[in-house]
């Protein structure tokens, strides 16, 4: 196929089959012309290094190196020969047909989003992969069919095309956006939980490289001849301060990567989601999947002053290829006012639902739950470390007793700081609830779009009178926990989000308390 041949809103009759971009074949060709190159070159470095002849090398790297890559573009000259799909007013069909025979049909009216991306490769040749969202469920996962690749004007109009709610020509294309990016918003990445992995994974990866060259131990020695004499302390403070700055450096390089030209704006009952650097993708989301909103702050953008926003959707799941960010995520970390107001824009109301509410605390012994987890989280942690100092060395015994002077106040407070973040509320059409912490999350979910409730309550919470209150909708994960709510205070809340749901298994004493 090529893009501009596409004419989704032909008759089912008339519809005509049609490959995907023949540019597939070169595209198949570059990436495995890469892997094969870092692949082999790190073979063939070792096999020189180990006086291992160059015609030898280039037999028994170079031969297999040319085979996969030949090998590869005759298997997608087959998938490109024998695979045809087509797009009528009623449904998407796919199908593929050489020695085995399949046939994937989808109806279009079970679309729930269409994905756009190019990375460098693809923008290069003019090409860009086209992946439709359907919410469905097989025995392998969520049901998506790709066009891969499509030129890049068609894989726009597809977009349209396959999420068309309005009549000819009144898409708004030129609608303006929700939110665009800024250069300021690069002071929430350094804050972010990434920035430590980077910084972990960097030390890591001067050590994997050391192990190729046999040379750890003169790491290790340099490391200690530079260190020598300085405290151990000072030692590893000195190093997560370095890995602290090398994992900033990285944080705000991938943020980059991943929201670079970011646009959000609606158009024709549609989200559309504009982003990336060096792979630009486009995601578009119907507005009427929408079940509501979540403002998600890690403790670090918490205290910047930073939130971002994610969508409530049905049909919008994270797949396997999408690890590098999540999808559902609308707005990414920006100043928390912008956040509401951009949360107002999505949901069409005059104030964001989780600004607009004052939520109700939940019960006292909440609070001594979590402060008894954060003690016993941290003195079994402390108590590991000083047994193992009693059986292999002091300098853990002395590790012990800094950490717990350090970690049991940090415990404490972010004990007292969850249980400060509980609390629901009912605003309107919503619902709304906060938890968490490390990452507060403040959900709005819309009242009607909750299916069922489900009360737990674990025999430590029965001792205290609480329960854990779950609304259960078809969005997102499935399901929005309010942890540690008193009894009567949860079911009275569910009773009063969702009339008749849960009232009609309650009971209620002579003051009209449920029970």
């Amino acid at each position: 196929m090529t893009g501009g041949e596409e004419r989704p809103g032909e008759p089912a009759e008339e519809a005509a089959w049609h490959r995907v971009d023949g540019r597939t074949l070169a595209l198949t060709a570059i990436y495995l012309t890469g892997w094969v190159i870092a692949a082999g070159g790190i073979t063939a470095f070792f096999l020189l290094r180990g006086d291992v002849s160059t015609t030898v090398v280039l037999t028994f790297v170079g031969g297999p190196a040319l085979l996969i890559v030949v090998g590869g573009v005759l298997i997608d000259l087959v998938r490109w020969r024998y695979e045809f799909h087509r797009i009528t007013d009623q449904r998407i069909e796919k199908k593929f047909d050489f020695v085995f025979r399949t046939h994937k049909s989808v109806a279009r009216d079970r679309i729930r989003s269409v994905d756009v991306n190019a990375s460098v490769i693809y923008r290069m040749l003019g090409v860009a992969r086209v992946k439709v969202g359907t919410g469905q469920q097989d025995s392998f996962g969520e049901v998506v069919i790709t066009f891969d690749p499509v030129n890049r004007a068609g894989a726009e109009r597809l977009r349209r095309e396959l999420l068309r709610k309005s009549p000819e020509g009144t898409e708004q294309d030129d609608a303006p956006p929700l939110a665009g990016f800024r250069w300021a918003w690069l002071r929430y990445a350094p804050v972010s939980i990434v920035t430590p992995i980077l910084g972990a994974s960097a030390f890591g990866a001067v050590m994997q490289v050391a192990e190729w060259f046999s040379a750890e131990a003169a790491v290790i020695s340099w490391v200690g001849d530079v260190f020598d004499g300085v405290p151990l302390i000072v030692m590893i403070a000195t190093l997560a301060g370095i890995g602290m700055v090398v994992g900033s450096i990285g944080a705000v390089a991938l943020w980059i990567e991943l929201w670079w030209s970011y646009r959000l704006t609606q158009e024709s009952g549609t989200l559309l989601v504009r982003r990336g650097l060096i792979t630009s993708r486009s995601l578009t989301l119907e507005e009427r999947r929408l079940r509501g909103i979540e403002l998600v702050e890690p403790i670090g953008a918490r205290l910047s002053g930073g939130a971002r926003l994610d969508a409530v959707a049905t049909g919008l799941t994270l797949r396997a290829d999408d690890q590098r960010s999540d999808p559902r995520t609308l707005l990414p970390t920006a100043p928390r006012a912008l956040a509401h107001r951009v949360a107002a824009a999505i949901l069409r109301e005059p104030v964001n639902p989780t600004e607009a509410v004052q939520l109700t605390g939940h019960p006292p012994v909440a609070r001594r739950r979590r402060l008894g987890w954060a003690v016993a989280t941290i003195a079994g942690f402390c108590g590991l470390l000083a047994l193992l100092g009693v059986l292999l060395t002091d300098v853990l015994v002395n590790l012990a007793w800094v950490s717990a002077i350090l970690l049991l106040p940090v415990g404490i407070g972010l004990a007292l700081d969850a249980y400060r973040n509980l609390g629901h509320g009912i605003t309107g059409r919503y619902l709304v609830a906060r938890r968490g912490t490390i990452r507060r999350g403040t959900v709005a979910l819309l009242r009607d779009g909750v299916i069922g409730w489900t009360v737990t309550s674990s025999p430590m919470q029965r001792r205290a009178g609480l329960v854990t209150l779950t609304a259960t909708t078809a969005a997102n994960h499935g399901a929005y926990r309010i942890p540690d709510i008193g009894l009567a205070q949860g079911l009275a809340f569910a009773d009063a989000a969702v009339p008749g749901l849960l009232g009609q298994f309650l009971e209620r004493d002579e003051d009209d308390e449920v029970t």
